[in-house]
């Protein structure tokens, strides 16, 4: 069982960013019936998602359905920041997803925990899917984080964070038939994120200012193995 997920890659952390389908899964019908309508470059998202992130502290709501789990192993970090960047950087997927399974993509959660090209992501990932029909459901299970403590100043922080998703159990299902589509397991099973986390003085929350993800990773395929 599987679904083709629209996912962005691009060769460094950068504004511009394009989409692309990936297949991953797990099944045994072997149908690669993909998101209808996903394959499309989005258009440009409004305003609203890409100017500077809210200093608005209470946190939004960023549960799924029952049926759509998200999996977290990511071994917490000994030092507070890093801690709390890894924490905000999962919670940005946990948005990215609400938005998904809420169908909005102008959902308040995903512009909380993000800004500029992470928020711009975040919002095409759920445009298309809402403007194909699809939602989630599955498990869906991120591994293998490392934290990189990057720039500090008095007034903001920086942390660069990579981690896989193994998604060979979380499909594509129409929201209006509410049928699954299904593709076997393959290579692009496998995905690895690299997140840049940044917060400001005095401020709690940590925000996903940019995102790339490489849509097949080798590395993640080997590691999800182990």
């Amino acid at each position: 069982m599987t679904r083709r997920a629209l996912r962005t890659t691009t060769a460094a952390l950068t504004v511009a960013a394009a989409l692309l389908i990936t297949s991953c899964g797990g099944g045994d019908d072997g149908s690669s019936d993909g998101i209808e309508g996903a394959g499309k470059v989005a258009g440009s998202p409004s305003a609203s998602v890409s100017g500077p992130a809210s200093t608005d502290t209470e946190r939004p709501d960023v549960s799924v359905p029952k049926d759509l789990d998200l999996v977290f192993a990511f071994e917490e970090p000994s030092d507070q920041n890093s801690a709390a960047a890894l924490e905000d950087a999962a919670n940005y997927i946990r948005a990215l997803n609400h938005g998904i399974t809420k169908q909005d993509p102008a959902d308040a959660a995903f512009q909380f925990y993000s800004s500029g090209q992470a928020a711009r992501y975040a919002h095409a990932q759920i445009e298309e899917y809402v403007d194909g029909g699809w939602t989630l459901t599955g498990t869906d299970r991120y591994y293998g984080a490392e934290v990189s403590p990057r720039d500090e100043t008095e007034k903001t922080k920086t942390v660069s964070i990579t981690f896989c998703e193994d998604q060979s159990k979380v499909f594509g299902r129409k929201v209006a038939s509410k049928k699954v589509h299904r593709t076997r397991e393959s290579p692009a099973s496998y995905q690895k994120f690299t997140l840049l986390m940044t917060t400001v003085k005095d401020n709690p929350v940590w925000r996903a200012q940019q995102v790339t993800v490489e849509g097949t990773s080798a590395a993640c395929n080997r590691s999800a193995a182990m």
